[in-house]
């Protein structure tokens, strides 16, 4: 990518940034296709490849790290970024504003098929510093007081109203509920690699 003027994204959905002249914006591309990102294929929602989105909001994350921003403020999804069928792909854009006075910039993620007209999927706001995390001591799992939740048969329920997860998407192993409190063991099939995400969508 550097022969064509612009930076490696640094992450496996985003393949590269550059930066706006006579700004103090940033842009990232990527590609995105269940021949490149396999795993994509496993999230199906009544009968079309989604992309997830916790696979936008990493997208957002990898652009809040490269400005410095500690926190993604605020993320509000607008349509869904459905895969094309027969090993189609679409084109990602994440843009991030210039920072405002308080260092807070505006980030957007937008994708396009082939030369089509692009879709605006999220928009939202980057902030300096991480919010006030939520006091947890994770030493003690489950939490004290939490009653356990029966979780057989989840994915057969959720394929019934629509939702086809396959294996990748298939990783609750154990919920509990304290009062309107839910925690959740989540984890990856073995042989998934998710070191280059900060959490793999």
């Amino acid at each position: 990518v550097r022969s064509a003027g612009l930076g490696s994204a640094g992450h496996p959905l985003l393949g590269a940034a550059v930066e706006l002249a006579g700004s103090d914006g940033l842009l990232f591309t990527g590609r995105l296709s269940v021949s490149s990102h396999p795993w994509l294929a496993d999230h199906v929602v009544l009968g079309s490849v989604l992309v997830p989105g916790t696979a936008l909001l990493e997208l957002v994350l990898r652009a809040a790290d490269e400005v410095d921003c500690g926190a993604v403020e605020e993320l509000t999804l607008a349509a869904p970024l459905v895969l094309p069928a027969a090993g189609g792909a679409v084109q990602v854009q994440v843009g991030v504003g210039e920072p405002d006075d308080e260092g807070r910039r505006s980030v957007s993620v937008h994708s396009r098929e082939g030369e089509g007209p692009w879709t605006l999927h999220a928009s939202g706001a980057l902030a300096p510093a991480p919010a006030d995390t939520v006091p947890f001591d994770a030493t003690v799992w489950p939490p004290q007081g939490a009653e356990p939740l029966d979780v057989a048969g989840c994915y057969e329920r959720v394929a019934d109203a629509g939702f086809e997860y396959g294996p990748v998407f298939q990783g609750l192993r154990a919920v509990w509920r304290a009062g309107e409190d839910i925690y959740a063991e989540v984890a990856l099939p073995e042989g998934t690699d998710g070191d280059a995400y900060g959490l793999h969508p």
